[in-house]
């Protein structure tokens, strides 16, 4: 019996959910998928009652295959189709959104989009705020049912959350070796009633019997490129060894329910809060587990099996950082170990003006010309920044939340610091102004959080902060290579 998920009131999903991503492995030699013939192959996922598919704009001619599906086999059937947009900066303009909307809903041959993914790459510039904006607007023309995002961390999908942004759903990695989504992304989804799509949970068949009892595989060339990825969770996770351990225990408790470590995997997180299902990769027409996936369904854990594996995963160390951060700094966590396979460079998100012996960069805020002042201001080694608000041109950022306000407040001071040079790291002093006194220990501890290994010299002060809705007002002090 396959179990299915409200996402919304109008879009009903499987929980396991078929990725699509192996398609652009299985074309990464120049070779490209027969169309009619590999979506024969996503009929035979439908016919079982998987009827949910996940893909992205760069997974190959996966949207081409789906639109194939939609347009010769899919005779009136509820199928649902999830795509992902992964643009590289910079996004300039709603046109250049609403085109790449356009181009997979032309690939995918519909008129409207199920569940549009955004994801960015870098907080600090703020047009993933205007991107997501602009697909708000493209959902209510009707050419997106519902977005959601992939890859976000906690605080950026609350800041879009209280920016008035109808966010359904996160893509995250979620697995028995990545627990970065148990805490504070659990809050955001109580708090917001959002859903998380968990990817990575079977770690690309590395949690299974194949590599029971078996060496490190990490010099082997027959690897897989998303292989290659887990096996940096892994390495991150505490190494090879801890991780048999894991397995170990997950073969116990696989042994003990008749079935196999990728079914006690998939259920235990299934069982997770907020999970609405997780993502299982198929090689359409080569490798397909259909049979399997659907034994995770008649699968029952019990209270006793959850304490196991939580015990097993005290030996594993935590993944660094927030969730998608394996893609906006180090450690990447990625097959090539960098960003190489994704982007260049993280370009500038302000232009820097030289006036004579300084440098000054602008953040577009009407205030700054009607007052007469840049956001930050570099004279030799010194970077000052302007005391900041949560505006992004003329919107407020983060409604009425002050950790929302204050994280992108501080995503601002990095950014205005960078595009003169410097970095986050180089901060010696930031003086905070709140509005109320009551928000103090929240814009505090979101203070704490993105300077915790950096630790500025710091002032909180109460003040009366100009501006309708403003909450909290921060500025910023930066030496470059100081002696």
């Amino acid at each position: 019996m396959i179990e299915y998920y409200q996402l919304t009131t109008t879009l009903k999903i499987s929980r396991i959910l078929t990725g699509l991503w192996q398609i652009a492995d299985m074309e990464r030699d120049g070779k490209t998928l027969h169309l009619d013939q590999t979506a024969v192959h996503i009929n035979d996922y439908v016919t079982e009652g998987f009827t949910t598919f996940d893909m992205a704009d760069h997974y190959g001619s996966a949207e081409m295959i789906s639109g194939v599906f939609n347009q010769k086999l899919r005779e009136g059937r509820e199928v649902q189709f999830f795509t992902k947009w992964v643009p590289l900066p910079p996004v300039q303009s709603k046109e250049v959104v609403r085109a790449a909307i356009q181009r997979s809903l032309d690939r995918l041959q519909t008129d409207s989009i199920n569940l549009l993914q955004y994801h960015t790459w870098q907080y600090s510039n703020p047009e993933w705020i205007d991107t997501l904006y602009w697909l708000q607007e493209l959902k209510e023309e009707g050419l997106i049912q519902h977005i959601g995002v992939t890859n976000f961390d906690a605080a950026h999908l609350n800041m879009a959350l209280t920016s008035g942004i109808e966010i359904v759903s996160n893509q995250i990695s979620y697995s028995i070796i990545d627990q970065r989504a148990y805490h504070q992304m659990s809050d955001v989804c109580e708090r917001h009633k959002v859903s998380l799509l968990a990817y990575g949970t079977l770690c690309e068949g590395l949690l299974s019997e194949k590599w029971l009892g078996k060496a490190d595989p990490s010099d082997e060339d027959d690897l897989t490129w998303s292989q290659m990825k887990y096996l940096r969770f892994i390495t991150e996770a505490g190494g090879w060894e801890p991780f048999q351990k894991v397995l170990s225990t997950l073969h116990e408790i696989a042994e003990r329910h008749h079935c196999s470590i990728a079914n006690v995997t998939g259920r235990y997180i299934l069982d997770q809060n907020h999970v609405a299902g997780i993502i299982l990769g198929a090689r359409l027409g080569r490798s397909e587990h259909i049979q399997e996936n659907k034994k995770v369904f008649s699968l029952e854990l019990s209270a006793a099996d959850h304490q196991q594996i939580r015990n097993a995963q005290k030996a594993l160390l935590s993944i660094p950082w927030n969730c998608g951060d394996e893609y906006r700094q180090p450690p990447f966590l990625t097959a090539s170990g960098d960003l190489s396979d994704h982007l260049d460079h993280f370009p500038k998100v302000y232009e820097p003006v030289s006036q004579g012996h300084k440098k000054s960069v602008g953040s577009g805020t009407p205030w700054e010309d009607i007052a007469g002042y840049s956001r930050s201001v570099r004279k030799g080694n010194r970077i000052l920044v302007s005391g900041t608000t949560a505006t992004h041109r003329s919107r407020l950022i983060g409604g009425d939340d002050p950790a929302a306000q204050t994280h992108f407040i501080i995503d601002k001071l990095q950014a205005s610091i960078e595009s003169l040079g410097g970095s986050l790291s180089d901060v010696v002093r930031t003086r905070i102004f709140i509005h109320n006194l009551d928000d103090w220990e929240s814009v505090a501890r979101t203070h704490g959080e993105r300077f915790a290994d950096i630790k500025p010299a710091n002032t909180m002060v109460q003040a009366g902060l100009i501006g309708e809705g403003y909450k909290v007002e921060i500025e910023a002090e930066a030496l470059i290579n100081p002696e």
